[in-house]
């Protein structure tokens, strides 16, 4: 059996483009997607801290050390430049792959700038 698992999260990342013309897909920084192993070409959910929208569309490459995140095609109506985003990916992991699973977490300042990592989640409190 298989469980999908949060493979990579870009947590509050701040939208820079929206290109309604522009193929569809989110443009994410090469080095954002180096640090959070997330391959280009593979499909994203993204989360929008700022509306509610939640979709479905796939990752390009931008430009190493640019900071972008752009959302492209027909995304653009569910985000804006400066909209707080938590872009996610998940995987497929078997029960002996579990047992070494830990998941990319990368946090991000105002300007994409990464302030934190880990692979935890904080334990919730009331």
């Amino acid at each position: 059996m298989q469980s999908t698992m949060l493979k990579a999260k870009l947590h509050q990342a701040r939208v820079t483009h929206a290109e309604l013309e522009y193929e569809g897909s989110c443009a994410i920084d090469g080095e954002l997607l180096e640090m959070s192993n997330i391959q280009e070409y593979e499909q994203i959910q993204i989360y929008n801290l700022d509306n509610g929208e939640r979709f479905t569309t796939y990752a390009i490459r931008a430009e190493n050390g640019s900071k972008i995140i752009s959302v492209n095609g027909a995304a653009a109506h569910k985000a804006g430049p400066g909209h707080r985003v938590i872009i996610c990916t998940y995987g497929g992991y078997s029960a002996a792959e579990l047992i070494n699973y830990k998941p990319r977490l990368i946090y991000l300042g105002e300007g994409n700038e990464v302030i934190n990592t880990s692979n935890a989640i904080p334990v919730q409190v009331a």
